[in-house]
């Protein structure tokens, strides 16, 4: 009977996010076309139990990291900007291309484009966290049919972790330029930097410091190196993109780059690698602010929630143990406390 009930449950959760294939332009989505479900896999090596996310007590089980990751033919929340706003440039961090003086665009051009993706994750993020509430009835407690909340929120989230992961691979935060070329708009300078960015701090409010020499690609349907129409003299997508190799869900080990900018150094694995770590970050802070917004005990109940595939069965008496457990403290408190006064009174007497 459990195992049917965990069966039924698994195909709730797998449901919650499905989409027809579309063409993308970012971390793969799809398993065809030059993709291998990068952003599947990026998200599964960064939180699923199955992968090194394992030793976290807040990894995601089997059906809920499908619900978040994608599986098969369905996008899931990670996938799910690769569905309805492939063509918004703040989903993807795209166009805040940027290549010093005499450039195209200014660099506070660029950063005002880089902001626009930061304020688009940020409400993605919040919208995530608004949308726990969801789990849990108005006792605190995981409700019996989370499905449709846990879902949402779990979108959400993926949303805002297909943007931070697009970052990583569209901009020369983690990358180095071709050292046998010319720096130009064909081989921008790289960063080299590692992940997590202190830009993509989704839980402040204030704009953050932004490098000078930091660029993403200008993005145009008809995608070139060198760019045209919109694109023409610009850093292009094309041009700066690491998004395609194959990344391991297990381990997060990247290899067979095909990007032009992927395969220059380690740069697919850089980026790959700053993605994993700003998942992980990302989910860290999401779990962070649950706590600073709804309190440690339903917050506790809400991550439960979210991680495990039988939540209700997992999770559902975790508000009613924290209770007894505090009506039990107090009582020994009092106990304590009843057992001092009589001890003094008969010392006096």
């Amino acid at each position: 009977m459990a195992g049917r009930r965990l069966g039924l449950l698994a195909l709730v959760l797998v449901g919650c996010i499905a989409s027809s294939v579309s063409p993308a332009a970012a971390f793969g989505t799809i398993d065809s076309g030059g993709q291998h479900r990068e952003h599947e896999r990026l998200t599964r090596a960064a939180l699923s139990c199955a992968g090194g996310a394992g030793r976290d007590a807040a990894c995601l089980e089997p059906a809920s990291i499908d619900v978040l990751a994608g599986h098969d033919r369905e996008f899931g929340g990670v996938g799910a900007p690769d569905s309805d706003e492939i063509s918004d440039p703040a989903a993807h961090c795209d166009d805040a291309d940027y290549l010093g003086t005499g450039y195209p665009q200014t660099r506070q051009e660029a950063t005002a484009g880089l902001m626009d993706c930061v304020d688009h994750l940020r409400m993605r993020f919040d919208e995530a966290v608004g949308d726990a509430q969801g789990l849990l009835d108005g006792e605190g407690q995981v409700v019996a049919a989370e499905g449709r909340a846990k879902c949402n929120t779990l979108e959400a989230f993926g949303r805002v972790l297909h943007g931070v992961q697009d970052f990583y691979s569209h901009s020369n935060w983690a990358d180095e330029a071709d050292p046998a070329r010319a720096i130009g708009p064909d081989n921008p300078p790289g960063l080299n930097l590692p992940g997590p960015s202190a830009v993509l701090d989704l839980r402040s409010e204030t704009s953050p410091v932004v490098p000078a020499e930091l660029s993403t690609g200008c993005y145009v349907l008809r995608d070139e190196v060198p760019g045209v129409g919109e694109c023409e003299g610009r850093v292009t997508h094309a041009a700066l993109n690491k998004d395609t190799g194959l990344v391991d869900p297990g381990t997060g080990e990247a290899t067979e780059p095909t990007k032009p900018r992927g395969m220059v150094e380690d740069n697919f694995a850089k980026a790959v690698a700053g993605a994993i770590a700003e998942s992980r970050r990302q989910w860290q802070d999401l779990r962070t602010e649950l706590t600073d917004r709804y309190g440690d005990d339903q917050a506790s109940a809400m991550i439960c929630a979210l991680t495990h595939d039988d939540a209700t069965g997992d999770c559902g008496g975790q508000g009613r143990e924290r209770l007894l457990a505090a009506g039990i403290g107090a009582a020994v408190v009092v106990a304590i406390a009843v057992m001092l006064v009589r001890a003094h009174r008969r010392r006096r007497a």
